[in-house]
């Protein structure tokens, strides 16, 4: 270990466990607003999606191959629509009121219109489609597939534009709203692809340290740092967007799937199938603190900030007797 790391490491630790500042005085908070069963949701809940204009949650029942809609002012889910396959990846396009979710086994982004949520066509990728961001300056849609691309679709159209070939499947992947590149986490490959969108070229691939299994990211654009979330060990790895170096490392709870960054409130939302809402306050860009870790059940590992409403929604999955369900945080 060179004299940056220990440094590195010791002014984390001391972050970490040094300091007897409360979470509350940090104003560290998630309450818990409210509790929106899924009755008959089985199995494995995947990524989710906001309408904030109609405020409707989308939900992706994986295990139970739907799409979950869920009404944010009656508290309740409204509709299920089949989605065969599996799906994993949503994204609701309000500029052009569609929805698009892709299926996992049949490897394809179904198209619905965004009120009636008739399907109205598909655009097939390949094997494992599955993580969907949208760029809205450029209205285009890019998803993660197969053994290493990232297909670009126009949503409008339901056409594939190209491929960007990665060597490794995508999972979570970052867009810069300023700037032309995206940052892609390739766990099999144990890296973090830099792709420049302007021409669809792989200017670098950086690992994360030590760390492995690499799934969610976000990405502090104003102060240049990747957020990676690992899971072997449960750590985030803290990467600064210009030097490519690791500035920071937080241990965080198991089985991580799910990582957001509160501009506003300067915080990281880490979310843990191990059953926990890990939360991290950025003290300046290098430094971090783990403020409190929110129970919530074992497999819970997915859900989505939306810095709009400054509310957190997780998704819990049935366990035995206990339905599925979204409980909604309002962060204080």
């Amino acid at each position: 270990m060179n004299a940056f790391s220990r440094l590195t490491t010791l002014s984390v630790a001391i972050l970490l466990g040094g300091s007897s500042t409360s979470a509350a005085e940090l104003g560290a908070k998630l309450r818990l607003t409210e509790t929106i069963p899924l009755a008959d949701v089985e199995g494995r809940i995947d990524h989710l999606a906001i309408d904030l204009a109609h405020r409707r949650l989308f939900v992706c029942a994986l295990g139970n191959d739907s799409l979950e809609v869920v009404d944010l002012t009656r508290g309740e889910r409204i509709r299920s629509v089949a989605i065969p396959g599996g799906p994993q990846g949503v994204s609701y396009i309000g500029d052009s009121n569609r929805l698009v979710v892709t299926s996992e086994q049949r490897g394809t982004c179904e198209v619905f219109d965004g009120t009636l949520l008739a399907k109205l066509g598909q655009v097939r990728l390949g094997d494992d489609a599955d993580n969907l961001r949208y760029d809205a300056v450029s209205g285009r849609l890019y998803a993660g597939f197969g053994d290493g691309g990232l297909a670009v679709v126009d949503p409008r159209s339901m056409k594939q534009i190209r491929s960007i070939m990665l060597g490794a499947h995508p999972e979570a992947f970052a867009l810069e709203r300023n700037g032309k590149h995206i940052f892609v986490n390739l766990p099999n490959a144990r890296e973090v692809a830099v792709v420049n969108r302007e021409n669809s070229a792989v200017e670098a691939r950086w690992k994360p340290d030590a760390a492995s299994e690499n799934f969610p990211i976000a990405l502090d654009e104003a102060k240049q740092r990747l957020f990676v979330g690992c899971r072997n060990p449960g750590v985030i790895v803290v990467l600064d967007t210009k030097s490519s170096q690791v500035v920071a490392k937080i241990d965080i709870s198991g089985d991580v799937d799910d990582l957001f960054y509160d501009e506003k409130g300067r915080r990281l939302y880490a979310i843990c199938g191990a059953g926990f809402v890990d939360i991290v306050s950025q003290l300046d860009p290098d430094s971090y603190r783990l403020l409190e870790r929110v129970p919530t059940a074992s497999g819970a590992r997915t859900g989505l900030f939306v810095a709009e409403l400054n509310e957190l929604f997780v998704a819990l999955p049935r366990r035995g007797s206990k339905t599925a369900e979204i409980r909604v945080y309002k962060v204080e």
